[in-house]
């Protein structure tokens, strides 16, 4: 049974900085992608960034602000955003890709104050 669980957010003003954490509880090499998403309040999930073997991608909304990165060692996916703004304010949630098996977290909340 996979597990992952995010951890990071908070209520950060604008222009601030946070980091997420993603902890698979087995080793992330068995996943073809991960990544992070976002939903709003009253909107629909949306990606924010991924990244596989390949290199990553990200959302043309958070390009040159965020960076999603990896820990093989420590199985754990981040999530760095800097320059955080108020429509930046959602749940974040990790996903995990093991060939056709998608994986979620539970989300973590990031609430950008103007």
């Amino acid at each position: 049974q996979v597990q992952l669980v995010e951890s990071g957010g908070g209520l950060v003003q604008a222009g601030g900085s946070l980091r997420l954490s993603c902890a698979a509880s087995g080793s992330i090499f068995q996943f073809n992608v991960m990544g992070w998403y976002r939903q709003a309040p009253g909107k629909q999930r949306e990606l924010v960034a991924t990244i596989t073997s390949g290199g990553t991608n990200y959302a043309d909304s958070v390009k040159g602000r965020f960076t999603i990165s990896r820990d093989n060692a420590k199985s754990t996916v981040y999530l760095q955003m800097n320059t955080l703004k108020p429509e930046d304010t959602a749940v974040y949630y990790c996903k995990a890709v093991f060939r056709t098996i998608a994986y979620w977290g539970q989300g973590t909340q990031v609430t950008v104050s103007s």
